[in-house]
């Protein structure tokens, strides 16, 4: 069973656990997202999917993000532009983000837990938890800088 599928059928058992019902464009809105890596927006997952849902609205989408976010199960991103993205929430992954087109990127680094230790070690803080974002220009924007 792959890792998509096991975030997916979790994320599933949640809704049940808090009573939200299970529709055909939930699920796959779910599934779009536990496959998607670069954090889509409300638009992006809508044309995705409104050949499968041709009756489905981009506030279709938006509400069931919303709808998702209140039970825990997707992270609303909003790093300045107008549109949020939307990230499923999986363990701990960090975001390498591309200041000339917005495309977020997960990267995992599994060494960066003992900073946690660390900054309460020397703050004396209770570390709930921590963010990190790198900012670059992605491979995209440097070819194309590259080509000029």
């Amino acid at each position: 069973m792959s890792h998509e599928h096991d975030h997916l059928k979790e994320a599933l058992d949640t809704l049940k656990e808090t009573g939200v019902r299970i529709t055909p464009q939930r699920h796959a809105i779910l599934e779009y997202l536990t496959q998607s890596m670069t954090h889509p927006t409300a638009d992006d997952i809508y044309k995705a999917l409104e050949g499968r849902f041709p009756n489905m609205s981009v506030a279709t989408v938006y509400n069931n993000l919303r709808v998702f976010r209140e039970v825990g199960l997707v992270k609303e991103l909003t790093y300045g532009d107008a549109s949020s993205r939307f990230d499923f929430i999986t363990t701990d992954h960090y975001h390498a983000i591309c200041e000339d087109c917005g495309k977020i990127v997960d990267f995992h680094y599994p060494g960066l837990d003992e900073v946690e230790q660390l900054a309460s070690h020397v703050t004396g803080f209770k570390v709930s938890h921590h963010r990190m974002e790198v900012y670059g220009t992605c491979p995209d924007c440097t070819k194309k800088t590259d080509i000029h």
